[in-house]
């Protein structure tokens, strides 16, 4: 019975009830299971279904010795896990079954925790050589896993910093301050093939003004009083990297005059030098200012058509409601590992959250919840919406315009998005999503959210 387009785990047992049982069970857990009833089956589905990351195999079928099948799989697949099932649990069946290739073996009739701990570890091993094989191959996808979403607004948001990470073109960066310009930007220098060289962020803001041109450009000895020795500047520090201009606006437009130069000519010239510089760097700058201001008040026109080939914008966190959940949930299981203590979120706490503006984005949701850590030392730690309010000041109240869903709806918004973001992979969604297997699939349930076949 060929079932579904994404397979994970195959179930081969001539035992239609039971095999079905344990895919099913299987399923519930969070994997995309299989189950096939023969030998000549099992091996049709393996040659159709190269994305295979284990096999549980019956020792013992009527038409087919399991041995035999397991050496028909390796043939197909030499590096596929094979855990072998056996209704004797012999410590001669198991060691034979081992020596000849098999994974590990369970015994009937099945003990679910025995079954979820074996299965766990394997599938979390298939994982991790998953995860080197792509950092191995630099696969570009990879480099924005670091953001944490599930909406659509962000999607597109890293659609086109993916497609603008392919080119070395100029990028200008939109945002209001904490939404996460900067791990964009890292995103992109990963995604580029100028990985391997330097990342260098720049706060054009915190730059004393007399110091922007030496600090960038860099400066010979001698160019005025305290230039005791040469300097190269960040530019010719990145090498052949990127260098992030943050808060752009900020840039005093003589050092503007020097940096339209990088970009057109690709050379500057240190300041006290008569000799110009070869530079070979990626330029992605950045702002918070509405870009109608930052075109007429705070950059020039001729650098701001060199910085802005491609322009990104990312939208605040109260117009991705949904992104809040995931955030949340994603920061509490960080917070968890850090500190060592379990952090769950309760209801409350998740409506508390909804109910905020964000002036300060992402950045101000993280600081909110890493303060309610530290208030308290309980282990484990349930925050709830009492904890939240002092810290939110929720009389900041909700922008117009910007009201929030139902908790229901926004968490049937995050589920889908975050299933379609894993391609149907419900493993995965819940990772993303920071919650349990278990957790996503009750979810499932409990909001009448189809389940994909």
């Amino acid at each position: 019975m060929t079932e579904g387009n994404d397979i994970e785990i195959l179930v081969v047992d001539d035992d239609r009830e039971l095999a079905e049982t344990l895919r099913d069970f299987l399923r519930r857990e969070g994997y995309a299971a299989a189950a096939a009833t023969s030998g000549a089956e099992a091996t049709e589905l393996c040659r159709l279904h190269s994305n295979l990351a284990l096999v549980l195999l019956d020792l013992m079928m009527p038409q087919s010795d399991g041995l035999a099948v397991m050496e028909q799989v390796h043939q197909i697949n030499r590096e596929l896990p094979v855990v072998i099932m056996t209704g004797f649990g012999t410590i001669e069946t198991a060691v034979e079954a081992m020596k000849r290739g098999a994974e590990d073996y369970l015994t009937k009739p099945f003990d679910r925790e025995a079954v979820r701990k074996k299965v766990g570890r394997l599938m979390e091993l298939h994982r991790l050589r998953q995860r080197v094989a792509q950092l191995e191959a630099g696969q570009g996808d990879d480099a924005f896993s670091d953001l944490v979403y599930v909406s659509q607004a962000m999607q597109k948001v890293v659609d086109r910093a993916r497609a603008a990470a392919a080119s070395d073109a100029a990028v200008l960066i939109l945002g209001e301050t904490g939404t996460g310009k900067e791990r964009v930007a890292r995103a992109m220098h990963r995604a580029s093939s100028r990985a391997a060289a330097p990342f260098v962020p720049v706060n054009c803001g915190a730059l004393p003004r007399e110091l922007v041109e030496s600090e960038l450009f860099g400066v010979r000895r001698g160019a005025y009083t305290g230039a005791v020795a040469d300097a190269p500047g960040i530019f010719v520090a990145a090498g052949r990297g990127t260098v992030f201009l943050d808060e752009i606006g900020e840039m005093p437009k003589e050092a503007q005059v020097k940096l339209l130069r990088v970009l057109q000519e690709k050379e500057l010239r240190p300041l006290g030098s008569a000799q110009s510089v070869p530079v070979n760097v990626r330029v992605i700058a950045a702002t918070n200012r509405p870009l109608a201001a930052l075109r007429q008040e705070f950059l020039r026109e001729d650098l701001y058509f060199r910085l802005a080939t491609v322009v990104i914008e990312i939208p605040p966190l109260r117009h991705r409601r949904e992104d809040i959940l995931v955030l949340a949930q994603w920061y509490a299981a960080e917070l968890a590992e850090r500190i060592g203590r379990h952090v769950t979120l309760t209801r409350s706490a998740v409506e508390t959250l909804l109910a905020h503006s964000y002036a300060g984005n992402v950045r101000e949701l993280q600081n909110v919840l890493e303060s309610a850590c530290a208030l308290s030392t309980a282990d484990p730690q349930e925050i709830n919406g009492d904890d939240l309010r002092p810290l939110l000041q929720l009389n900041a109240g909700i922008a117009p315009g910007d009201e929030p869903l139902a908790l229901e709806e926004l968490e049937r918004l995050a589920i889908q998005r975050a299933i379609r973001l894993c391609r149907g992979n419900r493993t995965r969604a819940a990772a993303l999503l920071g919650i349990s297997r278990d957790t996503l699939y009750r979810k499932i349930r409990d909001l009448n959210l189809l389940e994909p076949s």
